[in-house]
């Protein structure tokens, strides 16, 4: 059963049409995106306030919690379901801050955490879905990429990396690899936070204006900011052609308390949704308590 604060939340949702967050931020299958349209500082769905954000968010951890560990039982037993967070967004979206303030409502031996930077020469080597699968989750844990495969239609498409072909390939073979996910046990669950330049400007200044956050701060920063338009193209491609097997949400991002809740949210929908169970006893609980009890 769900906490008190889960169901404030979902009974909010239904008061704002669609029955889930899950519904109301999810792309639709295979249209055309158009970014622009899309408010990155709005916050559909969620709290009235940023105070109430951070009330609810927190109120829903000790459910994530419980569902987590429910999930962590039943890969014990045998259950080979486990769910992927998939984080991708432009630079200073949040998605170091999604692990950071989102995946600290988990036990962390429960979680792989893999932040995918450049490939290396090894990784060059192979398949750009090589370095992807080694990193999956396994049964009963609960994944999370802070970026991921995409990065091989983002940057590869906008700094011409390969020929247009081979991007062609790399959507249809992006859809295989998570449908072939699916037919695994793995729940993949796919967030693109949605900034603005505006605040992408605004938090690379934070950054160069605070000696504390200079090390966040890489000049190539202002060089990749140029090539925005470039990367909203790219990013509106690869939210239209992969979400086969695993649709996008969009989350507008300028808010961070509103990212935080709503990636909490939703993953608070598909957990639910697996609904894990512990595992049965497989001895008789009854004569292993009365052995105890005699010594």
């Amino acid at each position: 059963m769900a906490r008190k604060g889960s169901k404030q939340g979902a009974a909010q949702h239904k008061e704002s049409g669609p029955s889930t967050l899950g519904e109301l931020l999810r792309l639709p299958r295979g249209q055309h995106v158009d970014l622009g349209a899309h408010d990155a500082g709005a916050s559909p769905g969620g709290p009235a306030d940023k105070a109430a954000g951070l009330a609810d968010t927190a109120l829903m951890g000790e459910r994530l919690a419980d569902l987590q560990e429910r999930l962590w039982a039943a890969g014990s037993a045998g259950d080979r379901r486990r769910l992927l967070l998939v984080l991708q967004g432009m630079d200073t979206s949040g998605k170091g801050g999604t692990v950071k303030h989102v995946i600290g409502l988990f036990n962390p031996s429960g979680c792989r955490i893999k932040a995918f930077k450049a490939p290396t020469h090894e990784e060059l080597g192979h398949s750009f879905l090589w370095r992807i699968k080694k990193e999956l989750p396994h049964p009963g844990e609960i994944g999370i990429f802070d970026r991921s495969q995409y990065e091989d239609v983002l940057i590869a498409r906008v700094r011409e990396l390969v020929s247009r072909a081979q991007l062609t390939r790399r959507y249809s073979q992006i859809n295989g690899f998570e449908k072939s996910l699916a037919e695994d046990g793995v729940t993949v669950v796919k967030c693109f936070l949605h900034i603005s330049y505006e605040q992408q400007r605004r938090r690379l200044l934070e950054r160069l204006d605070n000696p504390d956050k200079h090390w966040k701060f890489n000049v190539g920063d202002i060089e990749e900011r140029a090539l925005w338009p470039a990367y909203q193209e790219a990013y509106e491609i690869a939210l239209e052609r992969c979400s086969t097997d695993a649709p996008w949400y969009l989350v507008p991002a300028d808010r961070k308390w509103y990212r935080n809740w709503a990636i909490s949210r939703l993953l608070l929908e598909h957990l639910e949704g697996l609904d894990p169970q512990y595992p049965k006893a497989d001895f008789d609980v009854a004569e292993a308590r009365a052995r105890l009890l005699a010594t």
